[in-house]
């Protein structure tokens, strides 16, 4: 995996790629199952997650209220983010770190039972970097083994949590998978050359993700949330006349799934159905569908 990007892209000649039933924008609705994976000196990692409701280290200790905030997410929010979606008819990704889905095996036959897409977010919730190849390879090894179990499928893509190593793309490939999102360079999907192969890439968004109602300066009400994402929506739709676009929301069951800010997650949902020509995909189908209309080079 180059630590160079690609800076040209398609130099604004997008391929001439259209979604199924004339839709404009496929949009992609991600919701990261991470509670259980996360950092804690309980679980008997070397630290405690310092990022949640508040952002604070707790160092020598159990952090009790870490783990209650991020307990919130599966006790409560995943089903009232599942149950909003999947009444709506909006297809859902779940992007799942392997140890969540030990702690909660419950997720994986509800993705099962609901038609959800499984992909991996890794075993814990950290990032690959400085990661040596033998300790990645077994991570990805456990992850995939873990969903195959709990969930009956292996998974087809993977998302690190923040940046992925030099190796990751070529041990995913290794180890059969046919995408990754560990990039956010671009509103289309696009091959990327791993061993002389192409192997096809899914861009994922950090501004239309509800992980900024953690930001000071960004989310704060619902309301801010939902504008925020329709607006990116509404220009991708106008485009999306000319050019195959895609769009990624994210979301977190311990945040979006507050009953403050659910709210902003329904507006978003109800916005894109009003307007139309919205694709809703699993992430698979979307890979699928890019590389039957543009087979790579």
């Amino acid at each position: 995996m180059s630590s160079l990007p690609d800076l040209r892209g398609y130099a604004g000649r997008y391929p001439e790629v259209r979604w199924p039933d004339g839709a404009r924008v496929a949009v992609s609705f991600v919701l990261n199952v991470e509670e259980g994976a996360q950092f804690a000196l309980s679980y008997g990692d070397e630290r405690n997650e310092s990022v949640h409701e508040v952002k604070r280290d707790l160092a020598g200790a159990p952090d009790l209220n870490m783990l209650s905030h991020f307990a919130y997410g599966a006790r409560v929010g995943y089903w009232r983010v599942t149950d909003l979606l999947h009444a709506a008819g909006v297809p859902l990704t779940l992007n799942v770190c392997g140890r969540a889905l030990e702690a909660a095996p419950w997720v994986g036959e509800d993705a099962h039972a609901r038609g959800f897409e499984i992909t991996a977010h890794g075993w814990r919730w950290e990032a690959h970097a400085g990661m040596d190849e033998a300790t990645e390879r077994a991570v990805i090894a456990r992850t995939t083994a873990t969903i195959e179990r709990h969930w009956g499928r292996r998974p087809q893509g993977w998302h690190t949590r923040a940046s992925a190593s030099a190796n990751t793309r070529r041990l995913l490939v290794e180890a059969g998978y046919t995408f990754d999102s560990d990039t956010y360079d671009d509103d289309c999907p696009h091959y990327v050359d791993v061993g002389g192969r192409p192997h096809l890439v899914l861009p994922y968004a950090f501004d239309t993700n509800d992980m900024r109602f953690f930001d000071s300066h960004a989310f704060v009400q619902a309301e801010d949330f939902a504008r925020y994402v329709c607006a990116a929506f509404d220009t991708l739709w106008e485009e999306g006349a000319d050019a195959p676009r895609m769009m990624t929301v994210g979301l977190h069951s311990r945040i979006i799934g507050r009953p403050a800010r659910i709210g902003g997650l329904k507006t978003i949902v109800q916005h894109m159905q009003a307007r139309g020509g919205a694709w809703f995909a699993r992430r698979g189908e979307i890979a699928e569908h890019w590389r039957q209309h543009c087979p790579s080079a």
